[in-house]
């Protein structure tokens, strides 16, 4: 039997990323960038004003306070952000200014409008201001040639930001791995349909095509896909041929997985071996096809194969991507109840994690009951918000013991 570990470092030796391609940069978000991006002029382009107020000659200004008494100024006109018409201050005048508006030629400093009077005509200045106060010069935020977002960056809305300050439309990064999601099953229906006897509906192909979508894959959810040995290559062949990765439910166990996995051992290699964890134990993967695509064998429980899904598609995934942690986040959280895990097997363990208000300790509470009773109720799963993971030497765990907790997603 494989521990987990073994078989997490499997999968991400075969970790396939797509081509570059280059998109808009309001669909890079997410992304990681696949180039250097070199600014080909400065931010800003000229000389604004950094808050609404009155532009000035800070030496005009500078004997407020000290005794001359009070100081006003002509005010020559307002001048609004997207001004075009270059402007001229002359000395010992003011121009009311609007956040963003260019500078006018000799001003070197903007006068808050609280330390003024705010007069149209003339405005009497109750503070002192020094050269280059709420004032954004040329370049101060990038210059010429420099790099605004690095290769290796993942883009979130800061890095979308900087894109289009400096004037990108599109940029080019590493998309989306692409994610084939199928099932097999004779007793398998589509949601469309009413199940008849001994029929049961298609689970896997959409809780799984939403997982690969949380991950952050590019899904196709293929749906139920026929056992007939012919059919069966010609769908797996088409789908490894247009995807990352490929992911079949439904294929480990029974006379019919056996017969499924007969069909793959044609397209490459194809692995079906017990791994040290529960549920889900018993689960498949291969590189199938010309370019040795990542497919996944995963069992037909819709829980187990989440949770396998999990552990071992989902990491895959955010590899492809780029990120550097591919993991969930993993906190240490105090149990409320016992727990019960199996031995010899690492647990994933669906649970409620929660925190102290008082202490803000993290505690968590399993769901689920005792193992192998409960592992197909997926409205268990619906209800978690974590999986509590329980080291394959551990058997129970007492109230009040700590234990290694992965976040899941985040509802609401």
């Amino acid at each position: 039997m494989r521990s987990v570990e073994e078989q997490q470092a499997r999968v991400a030796a075969a970790a396939v990323a797509p081509r570059p391609v280059r998109v808009a940069i309001a669909e890079s978000q997410g992304l990681m960038c696949a180039e250097e991006v070199v600014t080909e002029r400065p931010m800003p382009g000229f000389d604004q004003a950094a808050i609404d107020g009155y532009a000035v000659r800070s030496v005009d200004v500078l004997s407020v306070g000290d005794g001359a008494g009070e100081i006003s100024l002509p005010v020559m006109g307002s001048i609004e952000a997207g001004a075009r018409t270059p402007s001229r201050l002359q000395p010992r005048q003011a121009a009311r200014v609007q956040t963003g508006a260019p500078m006018p030629t000799l001003a070197d400093a903007v006068l808050p409008l609280r330390w003024t009077d705010g007069g149209e005509n003339r405005v009497r200045i109750l503070r002192s201001v020094r050269s280059g106060a709420y004032v954004r010069r040329t370049g101060d935020d990038v210059q010429p040639g420099d790099v605004a977002v690095r290769a290796g960056t993942i883009i979130g809305p800061a890095q979308v930001g900087l894109l289009a300050a400096v004037g990108r439309d599109r940029v080019l990064v590493h998309p989306r791995p692409r994610l084939s999601v199928m099932c097999v099953g004779g007793e398998l229906v589509d949601v469309s349909r009413s199940p008849g006897t001994g029929q049961v509906y298609d689970v896997n192909s959409y809780a799984l095509a939403a997982a690969g979508r949380d991950a952050g894959a590019e899904v196709n959810r293929v749906g139920i896909i026929s056992t007939d040995p012919r059919e069966l290559r010609e769908t797996v062949e088409g789908q490894v041929n247009r995807n990352e990765i490929v992911v079949i439910a439904g294929a480990v166990g029974g006379a019919a997985a056996e017969s499924v996995r007969t069909v793959l051992s044609e397209l490459g290699e194809m692995e079906v071996s017990r791994i040290a964890m529960h549920p889900g134990s018993v689960q498949g993967f291969g590189q199938l096809g010309r370019d040795r695509v990542p497919v996944f064998l995963l069992p037909a429980n819709p829980v187990s194969a989440l949770v396998v899904f999990e552990v071992m598609v989902r990491p895959l995934i955010r590899l492809s991507l780029g990120k550097r942690q591919p993991m969930r986040r993993v906190v240490q959280a105090r149990t409320l109840a016992p727990i019960s895990s199996v031995a010899g097997r690492t647990g994933y363990l669906r649970g409620q994690l929660m925190r102290d208000q008082d202490t803000g300790e993290y505690l968590v509470q399993a769901l689920g009951g005792a193992p192998g009773a409960s592992t197909h109720l997926l409205a268990t799963l619906a209800e978690a918000n974590c999986l509590v993971v329980i080291p394959s030497e551990v058997e129970e765990v007492r109230t009040g013991e700590t234990v290694d907790v992965a976040f899941l997603a985040q509802r609401g």
